[in-house]
Order: C-alpha cells, then sequence, then structure tokens
C-alpha cells in the first residue's frame, strides 16, 4: 500500500528535532511521497532545502492568507522568479481566510489572485487554503482560470464541491475525519466522488483522533485512510489505490 500526503508542513520548526526519525516511520506506514507548502518568502529556503534533502518530499511554493499582513509587494515578483528558476510542484498554500480576526479581505484577495496568475502563466496546479470564503475563492478560480489543485482540508458545501470538481480540483481530507462527531465532513467523504479525493495531514496542526492534543504528523496518514475507507464503506486497500492515484494525476507524480 502507498500513500501520499498531499499537505504537510514538514519543514517547520515541530519537525526540526526528529524530522528524519518522522520520514523513517512514514515510509515504514507506506507514506512514500510529501507535498510540503510554503507559507511565508522568508521561509521558501529552509523549505526547499527540507525537501531536496530527502526523498519522497516536493515542495510548493505560495504566500499562505493567514499571513498577508506580513508578505510584501515584492514577494510576488520575487515568487514569479522563483517558479520560473527552480519550478515547483504547485502554488500553495494560497487562498483567503475570512475566519481569522478583522481579516483584510481586499489585501487577501489581491495576493491570492495575483498568484492565481503566476500559476496559470505557469501552468502549475494550486494548494488552497479556504476558511469561511469558498464562494469568493471560486469566483476568483473561475476568472482567472488555473489548471486545477486542491482545496485543503475541504469542509464547504456538496454544492461548492461540485463547482471545485467541475474547475479540476480535488478535495483535500485529513485528521478532522477521524473524529466520531465531524458529521458533516463525514458525509461529504461519503458522498463525493473517490476520483475527487485526496489525503493530507496538515501536519503540525489539525491532530488525528488517536494523538488529540499533540503535534500532528505525516506518519498519522493511515488513519485517516482508514477513517475514509470506513465513512465509504470500501476496502482500505481499494481507497488508498484510488487517492494515491488521484494525488499523483493532479500533481503529475512518479
Amino acid at each position: 500500500m502507498t500513500l501520499i500526503d498531499t499537505h504537510c508542513h514538514l519543514d517547520v520548526e515541530a519537525f526540526d528535532t526528529d524530522r528524519d526519525a518522522v520520514l523513517s516511520r512514514c515510509r515504514d506506514n507506506g507514506i512514500e511521497q510529501i507535498i510540503v507548502p510554503g507559507i511565508t518568502a522568508h521561509g521558501w529556503d529552509k523549505l526547499i532545502q527540507t525537501c531536496t534533502a530527502h526523498d519522497g518530499l516536493h515542495y510548493a511554493l505560495g504566500l499562505h492568507p493567514v499571513y498577508t499582513a506580513q508578505h510584501e509587494e515584492a514577494d510576488l515578483q520575487r515568487l514569479q522568479e522563483r517558479v520560473a528558476k527552480q519550478r515547483p510542484l504547485a502554488i500553495g498554500e494560497i487562498g483567503l481566510d475570512f475566519y481569522i480576526d478583522k481579516p483584510d479581505k481586499e489585501r487577501q484577495i489581491h495576493f491570492f489572485e495575483a498568484q492565481l496568475v503566476i500559476a496559470r502563466d505557469h501552468d502549475l496546479p494550486v494548494i488552497v487554503h479556504v476558511r469561511k470564503a469558498h464562494d469568493q475563492v471560486l469566483k476568483s478560480l473561475k476568472r482567472i482560470g488555473v489548471r486545477g489543485g486542491t482545496s485543503h482540508a475541504f469542509n464547504g458545501s456538496l454544492q461548492q464541491a461540485d463547482q471545485y470538481i467541475e474547475l479540476g480540483f480535488k478535495l483535500g481530507f485529513g485528521g478532522m475525519l477521524t473524529f466520531e462527531r465531524s458529521n458533516k465532513l463525514r458525509r461529504l467523504a461519503r458522498e463525493l466522488p473517490l476520483s475527487s479525493l485526496v489525503l493530507e495531514t496538515d501536519a503540525p496542526d489539525m491532530t488525528v483522533a488517536s494523538h488529540r492534543g499533540e503535534r500532528n504528523s505525516p506518519e498519522y496518514l493511515p488513519e485517516v485512510l482508514t477513517s475514509l475507507a470506513e465513512v465509504r464503506g470500501m476496502d482500505i486497500d481499494e481507497t488508498a489505490a484510488a487517492t494515491t492515484h488521484n494525488a499523483r494525476e493532479l500533481f503529475g507524480l512518479p
């Protein structure tokens, strides 16, 4: 069984003391490839160094919407230059987060749409973070047009999911699916087409139920797989094969 974690921040400080051990346990659990999205321009160098130093890690570059106040206009030009030189796997983590306290919506939209243009111009998929902003994200995606991507930690409506799917997107499901009280999320995971689902952890955040209150880790991805198979009433191996195929197809992974 081969698994792909489509969203994990393995480059951050939380993994600095045991990153090699975590990756060893990932391999033991069948997790052979991990996509690591960028957060701020300041962190891109460490992100790239981390991914190039370990087999199976793939970096995306982007400016995370939660940290919009830290981003500079010049970061967009820096992103353009990095993409042209180093061609990341995707543009991400980008998007809109209207859930945070007093979001600067206009500034978030500006950075999001500018990064969508970069992704479109370089024919790269995007990794999208969305909270309380699906309608605006979909509006921007339809207007600018990219080759698809993932809606990370998807928790929108079935109707919104259909719109993402029509735009060539896969929907990411992670640790929250392992909580029995995640009724809405479990219904989505059951009713959406399997061909549109991918697995993720978002480690070190959004951990699985068995490690509640602890640091999340990509090694826990099989627990997400197990929950997805259970809510769909499917065989685990079949579910693993399908979600891994979806990730490979979307990101052009071997």
